[in-house]
């Protein structure tokens, strides 16, 4: 077999392949052989076709079968035999495809940038500082039982805050619009979900009083022929409730699996959720600032194949998230073009990462991975078993304990700078990365 390679850029291979023709029809004649064996043809009994009438009929069909199975096998040799790794299937050009010649063609194919990461040292990192303080768990509380408000009926005039139930219909110049009229709608004073204007009308309203209100329609509402225009809604309110929040008690308690213990076991339960929530937004928080240092610190010319392949992978994930009977390449590349560029790179450099300083999954931080995640539920022991049972989920977990210990080998020589910060501070979420 011959092979010659051209670089036609940084990461393209262009690379020629001869394959003898003695080759190529010793493979023919096995497939024709394979044929004679199984084929039946009118006048003669399976098994003992003449193998020239077995050429006259199938030698076509299986030439062009062994010309589709050298071109693939053929490829695989050459890239091994030129120490090359490619990162995507090839495009193949045919040459020489004729019978009794040597078959040659072109195969045109993207490899793996060669690298090695470097710059850990510029790399600046703060790493946030937090503890669950007995105040924080105290607002926590507050935001529970507010999560869980009830409304109760009341006799006075509606205050921002109180739940309407109401009956309206939206004119735009005299015309009833479409979307505009609804009967029997909750609304929650003071919760923004209307256009502005609309609530701050309604406040001081009673149950059973018609309502007659003048909002206008945001310069930049969706809607384009409302977007600007001045509505006239009129609201019929059939009721007024006031928020109740629920009592710390026991039936309380029992809405978040708590049955044992009261306010202190659940305050317990509260508290340790929330230190575990601690840990991993300033764990995310340290990752995503070693991540982005990483990428600036290794610009790295990644292959379009790979690429595609992620944007592909976005495109299902977006359809799957978002649901809708549409085909996923029916959505623009160019939307995930970007954060499928960034998750290629980052993918490239953590794997190199992982091979220069031979880092394989620490299995103890595995284990203490899952029992954190288990510790979540009510039997966590059962929990623990089954990820030891699934290899697949198993495997899911050694690979984020193995970037973890990629973030812990960069921190090691990065400038680590630690900020005390409040707990609503360290658990707010991040800042979305800026492309590059």
């Amino acid at each position: 077999m011959q092979v010659s390679v051209e670089s036609t850029s940084a990461l393209e291979r262009r690379m020629t392949i001869g394959v003898p023709a003695e080759r190529v029809e010793n493979e023919v004649t096995k497939r024709l052989q394979q044929t004679a064996r199984r084929a039946k043809v009118a006048g003669f009994r399976p098994g003992k076709v003449p193998m020239s009438v077995i050429r006259q009929r199938f030698e076509d069909s299986a030439r062009q079968e062994v010309l589709g199975d050298l071109i693939q096998s053929s490829f695989y040799e050459a890239v091994v035999e030129q120490k090359l790794n490619p990162a995507g299937a090839p495009s193949v050009e045919p040459k020489v495809f004729e019978k009794g010649k040597d078959l040659e063609f072109i195969a045109t194919f993207e490899v793996f940038p060669e690298f090695k990461v470097a710059g850990f040292e510029e790399i600046a990192i703060e790493r946030l500082q937090a503890e669950v303080g007995d105040a924080d768990v105290d607002n926590m509380l507050d935001i529970l039982r507010k999560q869980n408000t009830r409304f109760e009926a009341v006799e006075r005039a509606a205050e921002n805050g109180d739940q309407l139930n109401i009956d309206f219909v939206g004119k735009v110049d005299g015309e009833v619009f479409a979307g505009g009229s609804a009967k029997g709608t909750l609304l929650v004073l003071g919760s923004g979900r209307m256009i502005p204007g609309f609530e701050e009308a309604l406040v001081g309203v009673k149950a059973g009083e018609e309502r007659v209100i003048n909002p206008t329609f945001p310069a930049d509402y969706q809607n384009l022929d409302l977007a600007g225009k001045a509505a006239e809604f009129t609201v019929t309110v059939n009721s007024v409730s006031a928020p109740q929040l629920p009592e710390l008690n026991d039936e309380f308690f029992s809405l978040f699996g708590i049955k044992e213990g009261g306010l202190e076991g659940f305050r317990a339960e509260v508290r340790k959720n929330m230190e575990r929530e601690l840990r991993q937004a300033t764990k995310s928080k340290v990752k995503n600032q070693v991540m982005d240092g990483l990428l600036a610190a290794n610009p790295v010319e990644v292959p379009k194949a790979l690429i595609g392949n992620e944007v592909n992978r976005l495109r299902v994930q977006a359809v799957q998230q978002f649901g809708g009977n549409i085909n996923p390449e029916q959505l623009p590349a160019e939307l995930f073009e970007e954060q499928a560029k960034r998750r290629v790179v980052l993918g490239l450099i953590v794997a190199e990462v992982v091979k220069q300083f031979e880092l394989k999954p620490d299995e103890a931080r595995v284990r203490e991975l899952i029992e954190e995640m288990a510790s979540a539920y009510q039997e966590p022991e059962q929990v623990v078993a089954w990820y030891y049972k699934n290899d697949q989920q198993l495997n899911e977990v050694r690979s984020v304990v193995l970037e973890e210990q990629v973030v812990d080998t960069v921190l090691q020589k990065a400038k680590v700078t630690d900020t005390s910060v409040s707990y609503e501070e360290a658990v707010k979420p991040a800042e979305a990365p800026k492309a590059d």
